[in-house]
């Protein structure tokens, strides 16, 4: 098998572990707690996305990782990360959380597309030795970024749509 297909079935079946494994245990737990801890919780997992820096790190990554994938995936996560820890440190200040929040989330989603975007331009799956021990970047930890990010948003959407039906009723009832 070669190095491109390792490193896509590793891909794909990081997303269905984590995919199963939030079904059955993350989301439900996330659903069941009040929208301020869940989003806290997953700030807290965002939070460590400094360790993203490691794309540029010689002797983490060897010196045949693209550039043009590596330093903007660093940077990207370093800025997602900053903006995660401070949706934590403001959360008694709640309009300066949930704009934390919003703003991690966006930070970090595009973050990712983009990351997608120069490892495909920059063939990474072919250069996927060069990752050296920050392999389990992408393969491990990304597909559970990009499902928290889709998952904040979910909530996000669901606070506003109840928010909407309960302003909604109370219309109605004093009707």
């Amino acid at each position: 098998m070669s190095t491109t297909h390792i490193f896509q079935t590793h891909l794909v079946l990081g997303y269905a572990a984590w995919l199963l494994c939030f079904g059955a245990y993350i989301l439900p737990w996330l659903k069941s707690i009040d929208r301020v801890a869940a989003h806290r919780a997953i700030a807290t997992l965002h939070s460590f996305r400094f360790f993203g820096l490691a794309f540029i790190v010689p002797g983490v990554v060897g010196d045949g990782l693209p550039a043009h994938f590596a330093i903007p995936a660093a940077y990207g996560d370093l800025a997602t990360g900053l903006l995660a820890i401070s949706a934590l440190a403001t959360i008694r200040i709640r309009p300066v959380f949930w704009l934390f929040v919003v703003a991690f989330n966006l930070v970090g989603l595009v973050d990712l597309v983009l990351a997608y975007s120069h490892a495909i331009q920059a063939d990474l799956p072919a250069h996927a030795g060069e990752l050296g021990a920050a392999y389990v970047i992408p393969i491990l930890y990304v597909p559970l970024l990009m499902i928290t990010h889709g998952t904040a948003f979910y909530l996000l959407g669901r606070a506003r749509s109840e928010a909407a039906s309960s302003s909604a009723m109370e219309l109605r009832a004093r009707s």
